[in-house]
């Protein structure tokens, strides 16, 4: 992932997210599994080279479980072989190929939809049955994707992203020395960014700005490119959002040199840089691990205490703290926003937590067990006090924090939460509350009691309230949901006249 800002560095790269690229752990396996074959070696004697037990070495052949770097190098030794051998991303063979094939479709969110019981992949299955069932999934997914509308393509996406910051543990170190680089540019050191600072940093970029009161409602913020000017909302409007925020949020995408997206995929990424890059002016890297390292060795960690060291809201904090987590102090994390009315407006995680998802592999609308923190806080009268609890699920037992905050459209929770194992660096570890899910089965939250079913099963019918988007296709145009007509009637009027 080459990055660079473009209006400070000095080269001509902007940053990216990147895509994935490296193969997985599928096909890892199936090299082993052909090279070991090859040799004439059994699981026995691979295991007992490399100091694993035969299962072990099973689960790696097998895909389902992600090889360390140590321990690929010692199987390229044992098998004669490099590691340019073991990581190609092409399969050994046109049967490794089915097979793969088929146990990514297996493992995915469509197959989990269907309700059906896996195929078991191995000798026993005849390659004649094996191409059958690869081209019916094939075509199921074909057929899938073809009556999926615009939508359904906007969750692919999601899903899509969503994979590759799970890859990078959501963090990305160069738009983090893009943040480095702006700061020093205007001599910020250290502490909390001011307004002043962030103000300094758009005249450091160029563009002088402009407060005004009729901003197009469906932006944040107005770039004149051909004036450089940043028009932003006067004081007194969407007083709820940080001003800095708007402000940095425009100046990463000059800064990084943003294009008009293509499709809604690149929109998002986009988005997603614009934001990053944002939480990263405003906690930047170096201060926010030395304030999170210092919280470790305290087993105090606590993303209120992020959010004062640097003034900024909770939810900044709490995505900030997802991107330092995993990288500086070895802990892995989720993420949610979730509205009142229980569905999933945000959410990330690299620690196994199970989100509900569709067919798509995308979460955002799902519901969330009402037995996770992020659900049951909206019961909590205390809206100033954290708010902790364990929660029992399929995947294992996470303790969460979480806080919820009032918006236009509702309240929102926002979560942070760990597995078991991690939860003794952090402050409210010591919180009774405890929880039991059992989703995604449906006995455990979506389906009525016995005794209100058996009351009022056949007699009630509610009129549902469903949003108004949910049958029509995405807003048109290369920025998604913004009136053009509407933004540059705004330019033309505000337009210097000399």
């Amino acid at each position: 992932m080459a990055i660079s800002t473009s209006s400070t560095a000095g080269t001509s790269e902007p940053a990216r997210i990147p895509l994935e690229s490296e193969p997985d752990a599928l096909t890892i396996g199936r090299r082993v599994r052909h090279l070991r074959t090859a040799k004439g070696m059994t699981l026995d004697e691979l295991g007992a080279a490399i100091g694993r037990a035969p299962s072990q070495v099973s689960m790696l052949e097998n895909g389902r479980r992600e090889p360390r770097f140590a321990q690929l190098q010692a199987v390229a030794r044992a098998l004669g072989a490099s590691l340019d051998d073991l990581l190609s991303a092409e399969p050994p063979s046109r049967r490794d190929a089915l097979e793969i094939e088929l146990e990514r479709a297996q493992r995915g969110p469509l197959f989990s939809a269907l309700g059906l019981h896996p195929v078991r992949v191995g000798k026993s299955l005849p390659t004649d049955a094996l191409e059958t069932i690869v081209a019916l999934q094939r075509e199921l997914a074909r057929l899938h994707t073809e009556r999926a509308a615009t939508p359904e393509e906007a969750r692919r996406a999601n899903a899509e992203l969503r994979a590759v910051m799970r890859a990078q543990d959501n963090h990305f170190p160069e738009l983090e020395d893009t943040a480095r680089d702006l700061l020093d540019g205007v001599g910020h050191t250290r502490g909390p960014m001011s307004q002043r600072v962030a103000a300094d940093l758009a005249a450091h970029l160029g563009f002088s700005l402009h407060y005004v009161h009729d901003l197009p409602h469906s932006t944040r913020s107005v770039i004149d490119l051909r004036h450089h000017r940043v028009y932003l909302p006067s004081n007194g409007m969407r007083a709820a959002s940080d001003p800095r925020s708007a402000l940095l949020q425009a100046l990463a995408s000059h800064v990084l040199d943003h294009q008009e997206p293509r499709d809604y995929a690149e929109f998002l990424r986009q988005r997603v840089e614009a934001n990053y890059l944002s939480a990263a002016l405003l906690l930047p890297e170096r201060d926010a691990v030395k304030h999170l390292r210092a919280a470790k060795d305290e087993r105090e960690i606590s993303v209120e205490d992020l959010r004062d060291a640097f003034a900024v809201s909770y939810e900044t904090a709490a995505h900030r703290f997802t991107n330092l987590a995993t990288k500086h102090l070895g802990i892995p994390v989720h993420f949610m926003k979730i509205h009142e009315a229980g569905i999933i407006h945000k959410a990330y995680e690299n620690d196994g937590v199970r989100f509900p998802s569709d067919a798509l592999g995308a979460v955002e609308g799902q519901y969330v067990c009402r037995h996770w923190t992020a659900r049951t806080v909206f019961a909590v009268e205390d809206r100033l006090s954290p708010f902790s609890q364990y929660t029992d699920t399929p995947s294992g037992t996470y303790w969460c924090t979480s806080r919820v905050q009032e918006t236009a459209d509702g309240e929102f929770s926002v979560s942070v939460g760990v597995p078991f194992a991690h939860v003794k660096w952090f402050r409210g570890r010591e919180t009774t509350e405890r929880t039991v899910s059992r989703c995604p089965d449906e006995s455990c939250c979506r389906r009525p009691p016995a005794v209100l079913a058996d009351r009022w099963a056949d007699q009630a019918w509610p009129s549902a309230r469903p949003h108004a988007s949910m049958l029509a296709a995405m807003p048109v145009g290369a920025f998604p949901g913004v009136d053009t007509t509407e933004v540059y009637t705004f330019l033309e009027a505000h337009a210097p006249t000399s």
